[in-house]
């Protein structure tokens, strides 16, 4: 009975570490991933306020792709003026494309939040624009987010090391007991046989 319990426990551990660590690897898989240029120009991003709700909850994971044209309705992310220069800018904006400029053959964009009352006090250029969301995940930002901070990514890196570690050292425990037991059973042979 008590080797049936201690079995359960150890089913028990295995499987909320295996399910941690890869939760763990996967954030941080989507952590690296929103830190670089994925191929086909697609981004993802972290929605940080509630602008677009309810389209675009706060916390969820977006994911942008540059377009050779942009059409009305479509949801953007783009940086300010002061970013025009930046690859990957820290502060992005996502809202909903509601109007197409075209001045003098000067094309501006005209956004607006879907929770908010009016459109964007500035119009946007072009070379603004980093992409069009194709798809969201509600949620999974917030721990994104978090792993793109200086404690997450502490977690994100003792976490998993320290799993690792302790998984290793209880297989190490392991090994030594039974060699151990090994040595035990050879001498008893050993005095046997002599």
């Amino acid at each position: 009975m008590e080797k049936i319990k201690k079995s359960k426990i150890k089913i028990f551990f295995d499987v909320f570490y295996g399910v941690i660590f890869v939760a763990l690897i996967l954030i941080a898989g989507l952590v690296a991933l929103s830190a670089l240029n994925i191929p086909r120009g697609l981004r993802l991003y972290t929605v940080q306020s509630g602008s677009m709700m309810p389209t675009l909850p706060i916390g969820s994971l977006i994911i942008s792709q540059s377009q050779k044209e942009y059409k009305t309705g479509d949801i953007i992310t783009f940086k300010s003026e002061k970013d025009i220069f930046v690859k990957n800018p820290k502060n992005t904006t996502t809202h909903r494309l509601v109007e197409i400029k075209n001045d003098k053959n000067v094309i501006s964009y005209i956004t607006k939040g879907d929770a908010n009352n009016s459109p964007d006090a500035t119009p946007i250029s072009s070379d603004l624009i980093l992409g069009k969301t194709v798809f969201s995940i509600p949620l999974l930002g917030f721990p994104v987010a978090f792993g793109r901070t200086q404690k997450g990514l502490i977690v994100m890196i003792v976490i998993p090391a320290t799993l690792i570690i302790y998984s290793e050292l209880l297989n190490i425990k392991k090994e030594i007991i039974k060699l151990i037991a090994q040595r035990k059973k050879t001498k008893k042979n050993e005095i046997k046989n002599s």
